[in-house]
């Protein structure tokens, strides 16, 4: 979603934006039912010639004078093609992914980082791809993700939603945000939750999300008996409304870049309860805007949360703090502005 809030959040008197995807899906609806002109060229495997015709053919008749790449396919072809065309391009990682693994990746990265902007999302993602695939520092910038702090949902919404939910006999909403992948480590925080309820027995579980695990994971809460203590919610389009309804936000991923769902959490002003992977360390500030945990620990997961639960003063305190930090540090309009002053270096001013 950040392809589609940055292309439509640029200053339109000096920028005019396309949109170019591999393949139909969720985004592509997303960039048209904004108006954003859109594109689809489909890429056949590894030098399909003509996804280069396609790609120059757009580039071409758009007059594009800069290429924004995102992520590992993008960057190394977007970064190709423009290399061969004299376009600048500005190639954005987001995540570790697997770009590190193969000799002939990390080799196309170190390609990339040569001919084009390198951009990370935090710190803790740049430093992997320099000590990992071998980039020297000074090629790589950092631009954080950025979320604006969202407007208050109304009361009336708020109780329809926790009425359809039927969350009026839960004392403690526990939220999660994100596909149900393994990476993103939702097994732990299922396992973790008996605990939660030994101490806090009117609690329950909101997933958000949908993804490969979803049957596995509706398994394992029946082998457990937690029924009644998690709901399954998919795909939503309100987010930001069920943000406001949990009591904290728990994200027990395995890894991570640098996590909108976190960011949008913090600025809905939740307490939050993270694993210590990713650019989480420079986001959450570990007992003052939520807890840092070791990964795969549900004994963690569990304590921090049962303390947050408990203390009702202290999470408010740390979810206001949370707030202020994604303003002051992680502001949407921070993060255009960067991309902005860099497409007007690559395009000469």
């Amino acid at each position: 979603m950040i392809v589609k809030r940055l292309a439509s959040s640029l200053d339109p008197t000096r920028f005019r934006s396309v949109v170019c995807l591999f393949r139909a899906g969720w985004l592509y609806d997303a960039t048209r039912e904004s108006g954003i002109p859109t594109s689809i060229v489909p890429m056949n495997g590894a030098f399909d010639v003509s996804w280069a015709r396609a790609f120059a053919a757009l580039v071409r008749n758009e007059r594009v004078e800069v290429i924004h790449a995102h992520e590992f396919t993008a960057n190394t072809y977007g970064s190709l093609m423009g290399r061969v065309m004299g376009v600048p391009v500005v190639a954005t990682v987001h995540g570790k992914s697997y770009f590190a693994d193969q000799i002939k990746r990390r080799m196309a990265y170190r390609y990339v980082s040569r001919v084009s902007r390198m951009v990370a999302v935090s710190e803790d993602l740049k430093q992997f791809i320099v000590q990992r695939v071998g980039v020297a520092e000074q090629r790589i910038n950092v631009v954080y993700n950025g979320v604006d702090i969202a407007d208050a949902s109304s009361m009336e919404r708020l109780s329809a939603i926790r009425a359809d939910l039927g969350l009026e006999r839960y004392e403690h909403v526990i939220g999660a945000v994100g596909s149900l992948y393994p990476v993103k480590g939702h097994i732990h925080l299922i396992k973790a939750l008996p605990e939660i309820l030994r101490a806090c027995p009117k609690t329950i579980l909101l997933l958000v999300g949908q993804g490969e695990l979803e049957t596995a994971l509706k398994v394992e809460v029946a082998s457990r008996n937690l029924d009644a203590h998690v709901r399954f919610l998919g795909f939503r389009s309100d987010v930001p409304a069920l943000l406001s309804l949990f009591d904290v936000f728990v994200m027990p991923s395995l890894s991570e870049g640098l996590s909108m769902a976190l960011l949008e959490a913090m600025a809905a002003g939740k307490p939050v309860v993270v694993t210590r992977v990713g650019g989480n360390s420079e986001i959450v500030l570990d007992g003052d805007t939520g807890f840092l945990i070791d990964s795969e620990s549900p004994e963690s997961i569990s304590d921090k949360v049962v303390q947050v639960l408990r203390d009702k003063v202290r999470a408010v305190a740390m979810g206001d703090r949370g707030r202020g930090r994604v303003q002051d540090k992680f502001s949407f309009r921070a993060m255009v502005d960067r991309y902005q002053s860099y497409y007007e270096q690559a395009a000469g001013g």
